[in-house]
């Protein structure tokens, strides 16, 4: 059963759904021209947010950790699209080495990492997990608590391949963001291919960089539509130079956090909508929901007290905090057992694959739902997110999950649009 969701169904976010209904076939084509120019990442999850006036998504994770959160019966559909990408990046592939996160004691995340190696065992490859801790030193078999277990192997490098003792993959699949950097092992390799790239990590890139891309996705998309973009596309802005230990670029910050307050007002007066304007102020890098503010006034910014500076100027492996994005905050207006919530669409390849809601019983409808004390609800999507049912009126769970899956796929489209543009240069050599 889909958890009760209490929803805004009414006014423009109702309009919108309405709109991808009598436009689905559209839709469909034009998402499908956008991927024979374009490769998908692959895989990939998206925030997204439901304000009752606008969908947006409010972040892209191309290392998504939550396999585990998806219900089973969206198994045959995550082994179909796995199967889809492999086919699609190495049609030979027969063994496959996957790399997580440096974790052993997070047992939700080592759930996840069985789960991506079941969905990939089931699509014909042999799977074995290779760690980049410097302890594991050899073969090392963590138990799961659902019963299962996962197997830890030392990584081997030899010459330009990597692999483990007696097994060389043909593919290596990152579930490591890279937060603290590309470690050596995984650089220059030659004849493997490493999905996602190198340059897909948090070392280099950028959130900002990933909304520019989406602004060129989203503006187009609204042409189709003939929709504001805005009902989509969260505003956002970058501000570097920053030192939150001691207080460098507050005032910098300030100034641009009061001018996209300004622009959110003055949008907010022209679809009528009463509610209290917000900008969320996050790392320009980086997952696991640190260095994250609301903002709901300039002056906020410039008066953090020491643990706010101090929660603002860390985020993941350590890492200094010196650049920031400046987004325009959407409200959520969903629940979960009394608890506010946020939908995460999961995708693999360019296919929707299932979902879930972030729940969390303690924050409010403008704050960051990804914080100690978020659970999830693994049920939420019955249904596919591709397969809208236009006999039913848009707030159906059919329609609204659609509505999620375009906003997502768009999302992902952005994704890979992003990295096209971010991708190193090759330098020819004689």
């Amino acid at each position: 059963m889909v958890p009760h969701l209490t929803t805004a169904l009414t006014g423009p976010l109702q309009t919108l759904e309405r709109t991808f209904l009598d436009n689905a076939t559209a839709i469909e084509r034009w998402l499908r021209g956008k991927w024979q120019n374009h490769t998908p990442p692959f895989y990939g999850s998206v925030d997204l947010r439901n304000s009752g006036f606008k969908l947006a998504p409010v972040d892209m994770n191309l290392f998504p950790g939550g396999f585990n959160n998806l219900h089973q019966s969206f198994m045959p559909l995550c082994v179909h699209a796995a199967q889809a990408a492999v086919e699609r990046i190495c049609p030979n592939a027969k063994h496959l080495l996957l790399i997580p996160e440096n974790h052993t004691r997070n047992q939700f995340y080592l759930m996840n990492v069985a789960r991506i190696a079941s969905i990939l065992s089931h699509a014909g490859l042999e799977v074995r997990i290779g760690s980049l801790l410097p302890e594991i030193t050899e073969t090392t078999k963590l138990a799961l608590p659902d019963g299962q277990s996962l197997t830890l192997e030392p990584l081997v490098r030899r010459g330009e391949r990597i692999g483990l003792d007696g097994f060389d993959p043909c593919a290596i699949l990152l579930n490591n963001d890279l937060s603290a950097g590309v470690p050596d092992i995984l650089k220059n390799l030659d004849g493997q291919h490493l999905i996602p790239p190198l340059h897909a990590g948090w070392t280099t890139r950028r959130k900002t960089a990933h909304f520019h891309a989406y602004d060129e996705v989203a503006n187009d998309f609204a042409r189709l539509l003939k929709i504001d973009p805005w009902l989509i596309n969260p505003y956002f802005a970058r501000s570097e130079g920053l030192d939150f230990h001691d207080r460098i670029g507050e005032d910098e910050l300030a100034t641009r956090v009061d001018a996209m307050l300004a622009k959110i007002r003055a949008k907010y007066a022209e679809y009528g909508v009463e509610e209290t304007p917000f900008v969320v102020v996050k790392a320009d890098a980086g997952t696991y929901g640190m260095g994250v503010m609301t903002v709901r006034d300039a002056s906020e910014v410039t008066g953090l007290n020491r643990r706010q500076r101090n929660k603002m100027a860390v985020v993941k492996e350590g890492l200094q905090v010196s650049e920031v994005i400046i987004q325009e905050g959407v409200h959520t207006l969903e629940t979960v057992g009394g608890g506010v919530a946020e939908p995460v669409v999961y995708m693999l390849d360019h296919y929707v694959v299932g979902g879930f809601y972030r729940v969390h019983g303690e924050r409010g409808r403008d704050e960051n739902l990804n914080a100690p004390g978020m659970h999830f609800e693994p049920l939420a999507f019955e249904t596919c997110c591709n397969l809208p049912d236009c006999c039913a009126a848009p707030d159906a769970p059919p329609n609204r999950f659609y509505a999620y899956g375009v906003v997502a796929r768009l999302a992902l489209l952005a994704g890979a649009v992003e990295l096209e543009q971010t991708a190193p240069v090759e330098v020819a050599t004689a």
